[in-house]
C-alpha cells in the first residue's frame, strides 16, 4: 500500500494520459471486443425494464452509449475533460445520457439508494491506496439500491508480467525487481501515479470487500487467455470468432483460470446496511 499519494499530482499524469490514447480503439479490435462483449454479456444479465443505471469513470462512452442504445437512460461521471469531449462527440440522438464531470472517491451530489445498476469500470485501475479504493467502492455501493449491483474493473498484474514483461518486454522484469516494483519472491506489484496503471491480484480485491455491504455474485475474467493470444483472435474469421467468444464465455469464471486475465470483473449486489 503506497502511502500520501499527492492527488494533484495524479491527477497531472492521468490527465495527460487520456488526452493521448483513444480507449474506444483499444475496445474495438477483435481481441479488444472481448473484454467489452464480455462486460456487457454480464450487464445485461441485470438490466430490468426501468433500470436506474450509472457509469462512474465513464471515459468515452463506450458503455453508457451501448447501454443507453437499448433504451435506457443513464447518468455518466467523468474526471477528465477531454474524455468529456470526446464523450459529447459520439452522443447520438438516440442516446439518453447526462454527462457531469466528477470524482469516484466523492459522489455526494447524488443520493444513497439511487440506482439499480453501477458500473464503476475504469477508477479502481487509478488508485493507488487500499482506503481510496474503498472509498471508491464505498461510494458506488452507497449510491446503488438494496439488492441493485455494482459492476467493478480491475487491472491484474501476473498476465501484465508474463505477457507486458517477459514475453512482448515492454518493461525489464528484472529492473522493476530492483526498483520496488515488483516483489522478487511473490511477484506482487507496486504502482505509483506516474505508472498509470494500477496492477492487482484476486487476493487484494478480496481484502477490499471486508466491511463492505455487498455480497459477490461474479468473478469474471473479462479477457482471459485473449491478450496472449491477440494476433490470431483478431486474424478470426466471423464465425471463428463467435466460437472463440463462446469458448471464452465458458471458461471466464472459472476458479482455476480467473488468475491469467488482464483485466477481470468483479459483480457484486448491495445488501442492506
Amino acid at each position: 500500500m503506497i502511502q500520501g499519494v499527492d492527488m494533484d499530482h495524479t491527477y497531472d499524469f492521468l490527465s495527460n494520459y487520456y488526452r493521448n490514447i483513444d480507449e474506444d480503439s483499444r475496445l474495438e479490435s477483435k481481441h479488444g471486443q472481448i473484454e467489452f462483449l464480455t462486460t456487457m454479456h454480464y450487464v445485461e444479465r441485470y438490466l430490468a425494464p426501468g433500470a436506474k443505471v450509472i457509469e462512474i469513470g465513464a471515459g468515452t462512452g463506450r458503455y453508457s452509449r451501448a447501454i443507453s442504445g437499448q433504451g435506457y437512460s443513464v447518468e455518466a461521471v467523468e474526471l477528465f475533460e477531454s474524455n468529456i469531449e470526446v464523450f459529447k462527440d459520439k452522443l447520438e440522438p438516440e442516446h439518453h445520457i447526462n454527462i457531469s464531470q466528477g470524482n469516484a472517491l466523492d459522489l455526494s451530489v447524488f443520493a444513497d439508494d439511487s440506482f439499480d445498476i453501477t458500473l464503476l469500470l475504469g477508477p479502481m485501475y487509478h488508485l493507488y491506496t487500499k482506503e481510496d479504493k474503498q472509498q471508491a467502492l464505498s461510494e458506488a455501493l452507497r449510491i446503488t439500491k438494496n439488492d441493485g449491483v455494482l459492476f467493478v474493473a480491475y487491472c491484474i498484474s501476473d498476465a501484465s508480467i508474463a505477457l507486458g514483461g517477459f514475453t512482448l518486454k515492454h518493461f525489464n522484469v528484472e529492473d522493476f525487481i530492483l526498483r520496488g516494483k515488483i516483489d522478487p519472491v511473490t511477484f506482487d506489484t507496486f504502482s505509483l501515479p506516474e505508472d498509470i496503471i494500477e496492477l492487482v491480484r484476486k487476493e487484494d480485491i478480496d481484502l477490499l470487500m471486508e466491511g463492505l455491504p455487498a455480497k459477490r455474485l461474479h468473478y469474471v475474467a473479462t479477457d482471459l487467455l485473449t491478450g496472449f493470444i491477440s494476433d490470431t483472435v483478431d486474424s478470426m474469421s466471423e464465425e471463428e470468432f463467435v466460437l472463440y467468444l463462446r469458448y471464452h464465455l465458458a471458461i471466464c469464471e472459472r476458479a482455476d483460470m480467473v488468475g491469467a486475465t488482464h483485466h477481470s470483473l468483479d459483480i457484486l449486489s448491495k445488501m442492506m446496511g
